[in-house]
């Protein structure tokens, strides 16, 4: 058999039928072996920086292949003899469709017979020389509190609810053998956590595109994901791994939003709708906005249920998002849909309390007080808002369209806080 270094570079490039064909005309076990090789087919920004890391943070676009990175990581810390550690995603269905059963998880990254066993009631993995890896949230910072581990693999940590606390708490229980370490693999986004980590010592930072994987990307993968945000904004982040400044003309910043989760007794709680009159694919979303004040005035937003869906569903999800937090009222804006929304909401609860509100000024007119409310601390996030907050970041009065969860959070905002200048303000 050729020397590896020669047969990478035969292979590297070549179309995937091309490259399993030379693969097949190996020796079966020759051909397996390389087949699990990780060394041998990663690119040089997937394998473990040389240089004495507590956390490599990868932040790269999608498609980069950070996952099998991570899992591939584990898999050494595991031929190392580590014995305990944290797998944390963003949601339990996160770490088992993605981080362990995965087409680059755990679970399909070994050779037969010798990859780990798979405990979903007990949320771990258990490898034949004892090492385990217990499965946490992003969504539950709590499980974290006490357990102990060596090392740890935390996947897509911009988009966690709760990323501060939950890395708090796997911080603090990082104190097994004598090297703790941390791999992240994640899609940047400008988060306080993010930022921080970027600018810390012991944290290696590795940035990758999207391009930079192209080869072994389905074709219409890589071009749905490009038609999507090539030349946007968003693109820069999604696809190149870029963690974005600030929009100068946006109204909102990352550093304006403050957490909270737990929160205190609220005076009056409402659920703030930015409906879509259509329902087919290409429609817009309708914006669903739960928020609360409290006794001391200040705004809490609790819950995000925009949806993509007929009148009647979304209608449906406002009401149980108006159950749930036993609201106070539902408001609603009738510019597009007129006496539709308030019709369509009583003929499935009659007695709801229904508020219209009609814009009649343009949008950077209402927005304006609302993200004051943010610059002032009036405002507290219940939790990561990821969706939300990258769409109020990232909208500037410039823009054409009508994002709907910013509307539905400014009508909400607007109802709690500026009630006095209601009228002016639409």
């Amino acid at each position: 058999m050729m020397q590896k270094a020669n047969l990478k570079k035969q292979l590297i490039g070549l179309p995937e039928t091309k490259r399993n064909k030379i693969i097949s005309e190996l020796d079966d076990r020759i051909a397996l072996e390389l087949l699990h090789d990780w060394d041998f087919w990663a690119r040089d920004k997937q394998l473990p920086p040389d240089t004495d890391w507590y956390v490599w943070l990868m932040l790269a676009g999608r498609g980069f292949g950070k996952t099998r990175a991570g899992a591939e990581q584990v898999r050494r810390w595991v031929n190392q003899g580590v014995k305990r550690m944290a797998l944390v995603a963003e949601t339990p269905g996160d770490a088992r469709d993605v981080m362990i059963e995965g087409e680059a998880g755990l679970l399909n990254i070994y050779p037969p017979n010798e990859g780990p066993n798979y405990e979903p009631s007990k949320r771990r993995l258990t490898w034949p020389n004892g090492a385990t890896a217990t499965v946490y949230s992003g969504a539950n910072p709590d499980q974290l509190r006490g357990p102990e581990h060596e090392k740890a693999w935390c996947d897509e940590l911009a988009a966690w609810d709760y990323p501060q606390q939950t890395w708090d708490n796997l911080q603090m229980g990082l104190r097994l053998g004598s090297n703790p370490q941390v791999v992240v693999t994640t899609t940047p986004r400008p988060i306080p956590l993010i930022k921080g980590l970027v600018n810390q010592n012991n944290v290696e930072v590795v940035q990758g595109s999207t391009y930079e994987n192209r080869a072994n990307l389905p074709k219409t993968f890589f071009e749905k994901i490009i038609n999507r945000y090539e030349g946007t904004r968003v693109g820069k982040q999604e696809l190149y791994a870029e963690l974005l400044t600030d929009n100068p003309g946006a109204l909102w910043s990352y550093d304006l939003f403050r957490y909270k989760e737990d929160v205190p007794d609220l005076n009056r709680i409402v659920v703030a709708i930015d409906p879509a009159v259509t329902s087919n694919s290409e429609s817009d979303e309708t914006g669903i906005i739960v928020a609360g004040k409290d006794k001391a005035g200040l705004a809490y937003i609790l819950d995000d249920f925009t949806c993509r869906k007929s009148p009647n569903e979304w209608t449906q999800i406002a009401i149980r998002a108006y159950d749930k937090y036993d609201a106070d009222a539902i408001v609603a804006e009738v510019n597009q849909g007129g006496d539709m929304v308030e019709s369509i909401m009583r003929s499935q609860v009659k007695n709801i309390s229904y508020k219209q509100v009609r814009a009649t000024r343009g949008k950077e007119i209402r927005a304006q007080p609302v993200s004051m409310l943010y610059e002032q601390g009036k405002v507290y996030h219940k939790k990561n808002f990821k969706v939300l907050e990258d769409q109020l970041c990232s909208w500037s009065p410039e823009d054409k369209d009508s994002p709907d969860r910013l509307d539905a959070l400014v009508w909400a905002l607007t109802d709690l806080m500026l009630k006095n200048k209601f009228e002016l303000l639409i």
